[in-house]
């Protein structure tokens, strides 16, 4: 671990050593969906979204069918909550502080999609019916006000080697869900029991 006089704490210094962006990297972004960023969206079944408040940050998983966020306009998205833990962290955190970030993420694609801007939580009745699935609708739908759109190349997909068939890790070779609920609450909760009934609680309950 570096000593303070290792820390970078200025524009300055952080300028001195990455450079100012240039080229490609600051013509990519846009204020609005241009037509290949819409096709991103469309077939992006994840997103990542990060909020945050004078408290902290948090950044929540929201997966779907491959265009499940709606693109409104070229500068508006629609996001259905669909059912989870209820924590609503990203939702207090937009209640308090508007700003949000995405980052779409699609099978087999190496590069990612973000998007900055500024959300808002709807519960309009038309606008929840029009992402109704089998019936059921979503509690709320995010709406985002697009500020900024880029592509991120796909350099840390390569590395990680995320969508290699080879790279996936064995589920059991981890935690089970249960065994760290169990483990984080002194065996309060989680456990066996919990492990057996999750995949039919999981597939009774997404939407």
């Amino acid at each position: 671990m570096s000593d303070a006089s290792h820390r970078v704490t200025s524009i300055e210094q952080l300028e001195a050593i990455y450079g100012v962006p240039q080229g490609a990297s600051v013509a990519k972004e846009i204020d609005h969906i241009a037509p290949a960023y819409r096709r991103l969206i469309e077939a992006a079944p994840f997103v990542a979204i990060a909020t945050g408040d004078e408290h902290g940050y948090d950044c929540s998983p929201k997966g779907d069918a491959p265009g499940f966020v709606r693109i409104l306009d070229d500068r508006t998205l629609a996001i259905p909550d669909r059912p989870g833990n209820n924590r609503i962290d990203g939702f207090r955190n937009i209640i308090r502080n508007p700003y949000i970030a995405l980052l779409f993420l699609i099978p087999g694609v190496g590069e990612t999609l973000r998007v900055n801007g500024r959300a808002s939580i709807s519960i309009a009745p038309a606008l929840l019916q029009s992402f109704a699935v089998d019936g059921k609708l979503p509690r709320s739908v995010t709406i985002v006000n697009v500020e900024t759109v880029f592509f991120h190349c796909s350099r840390a997909i390569v590395r990680s080697k995320l969508w290699d068939e080879a790279s996936k890790v064995d589920r059991r070779s981890l935690p089970s869900t249960g065994s760290m609920i169990a483990e984080v609450s002194d065996g309060k909760l989680g456990g066996e029991a919990y492990d057996r009934d999750l995949p039919a609680r999981i597939k009774t309950s997404l939407y």
